[in-house]
């Protein structure tokens, strides 16, 4: 294999690579590589208790490792236990730990595992417990998550009655939203589109409260440090972009003055934008997205009414073609390409914000219904990270929120997950892979997050008892009320009868 290649000819460049490549890709290394079966238990550990391995779950790993012990049972089993160790088995879930791991013939025979075994289970128990506890907890090494692969940049919106400049991005894996100091000097946007080329993140267009921008800024996250690009030839508002090929498309949109159907292309490598094929519609407010070589654009405003129209850009050909209508009409939606499909989320129908979704699927030409979400919203972000959608911030109708959601298409489920920090609509998020900082944009202290999370939910016990007090204390004074209301009548109903 390359990995045993490099090392025989002592070529560091390349070894570095493919172990970078195992790290990045280790799902797929574990379930169709042969080669990785045969690597000595060093190696394993090496690869297995690294910080960077990029592993949704640890259940994964454990897996991994009873199909790398089954090539060789005799000689590998004696293993298990330092095979164990390179495993967050905190970070198991409860069920699989108990059934799969600390009742396996591996394990149960091995008298040398019971130490790890008897950590997992208290850590496991305090976990449940965890409300109980006085004083600091901390997280054992056995539950600290690893590093991510993947970071979500959430960028700009619009938050208590203005537009901001707040950027923070989220951690996965420790599930924590980290603010990011290095905002754009030049000032706030809202309504604006985000791309990511590279390490590049480009925000494209927006509004400040007072100015539409025609402008575009690029932020380098490894750098950390903005700049100006080209203009756009038209100024856009509730603008949607996507990007095929390393080339950016910004479609639509508000100049202040008109929605438009105008859309065009903007190439890294020259700094021009350039004019393609107008829509077939004029749309602000709508959202588009890129599946299969393909742009997508759904929904939005035309000026009088919510759109359910849909179509498709071919790049090729530079022409647009309509695709069958939304079930729902959907301005400030939210869409995104995933698993072959194109996911369409939330919006406002005219009449009120949606938490519902649906998606298409190219092949046959058709719309089906999603679950909904838990919150309506609309104009919030979405993106596609640890291969599940989320969705992020937005308003309900209300108020703006900092709610996230994330949807796996296996269970075919929502999930809640920690909040922004700070309440936004109008923001937009993008996914950068393989930071070479990445360590800059996530949780800095995953030796606190059971600390954290004790503390959050005694606050949440804390509200729900004063929550419960006041609502109690409500009653009974409707009560009191209630029966000083009594006497009173009783009085003046008794009054005339005692003078008669």
């Amino acid at each position: 294999g390359v990995l045993k290649y490099a090392r025989d000819h002592f070529c560091k460049d390349l070894e570095k690579e493919t172990f970078t490549y195992v790290m990045r890709n280790f799902p797929l290394v574990a379930k169709q590589s042969e080669e990785i079966l045969f690597l000595p238990v060093n190696e394993i550990c090496d690869i297995i208790g690294c910080d960077e391995l990029n592993v949704k779950s640890e259940e994964l790993i454990w897996e991994f490792v009873l199909k790398w012990i089954e090539q060789d049972i005799e000689n590998r089993k004696k293993h298990i236990v330092i095979l164990m160790k390179q495993i967050r088995l905190g970070l198991m879930d409860t069920q699989f730990f108990l059934e799969n791991v600390k009742e396996h013939p591996y394990v149960s025979g091995n008298e040398q595992c019971r130490p790890l075994i008897i950590e997992t289970l208290r850590f496991l128990y305090d976990l449940e417990m965890i409300t109980q506890k006085t004083g600091e907890v901390a997280t054992p090494e056995i539950a600290r998550p690893r590093v991510p692969h993947e970071v979500l940049f959430a960028i700009g919106g619009w938050s208590g009655g203005s537009p901001t400049n707040f950027i923070e991005t989220y951690d996965t894996r420790a599930d924590r939203w980290v603010k990011v100091e290095e905002v754009d000097r030049t000032g706030p946007r809202a309504y604006h589109g985000t791309v990511v080329i590279g390490y590049e993140i480009y925000v494209i267009g927006g509004f400040d409260g007072m100015d539409y921008f025609n402008s575009c800024r690029c932020f380098n996250a490894v750098t950390k440090t903005w700049r100006e690009i080209a203009p756009m030839n038209a100024k856009r508002c509730y603008v949607s972009v996507a990007v095929v090929d390393d080339m950016i498309y910004a479609m639509g949109g508000y100049d202040g003055h008109h929605r438009q159907n105008t859309a065009e292309r903007y190439d890294y490598r020259t700094n021009q934008w350039t004019v393609i094929a107008p829509m077939n519609f004029q749309r602000s407010d709508a959202c588009a997205t890129t599946l299969n070589g393909k742009i997508y654009i759904t929904g939005g405003f035309n000026g009088q009414e919510c759109m359910n129209s849909a179509e498709m850009y071919d790049p090729e050909l530079n022409q647009w073609f309509m695709i069958p209508p939304m079930r729902s009409r959907r301005s400030g939606v939210s869409c995104i390409g995933y698993h072959g499909c194109l996911y369409v989320i939330g919006g406002f129908n005219g009449i009120s914000r949606m938490c519902s979704g649906e998606k298409y699927n190219p092949v046959n030409n058709s719309w089906t219904p999603i679950p909904d979400m838990y919150n309506p919203r609309s104009n919030f972000a979405i993106e596609v990270i640890d291969d599940m959608i989320f969705t992020i911030g937005g308003f309900n109708g209300v108020t703006t929120i900092y709610h996230v959601e994330c949807y796996d298409d296996k269970p075919n489920e929502w999930y809640e997950a920690t909040d922004m920090n700070i309440y936004r609509s109008a923001l937009s998020a993008s996914v950068i892979m393989g930071l070479p900082n990445v360590r800059d944009y996530i949780h800095q202290h995953r030796d606190r997050l059971m600390e954290e999370k004790r503390q959050k939910l005694l606050l949440l016990e804390t509200q729900r008892t004063v929550q419960t007090r006041t609502i109690h204390n409500s009653q009974m004074q409707a009560v009191l009320n209630q029966d000083i209301n009594n006497n009173n009548n009783n009085s003046v109903n008794i009054a005339p009868n005692n003078n008669t």
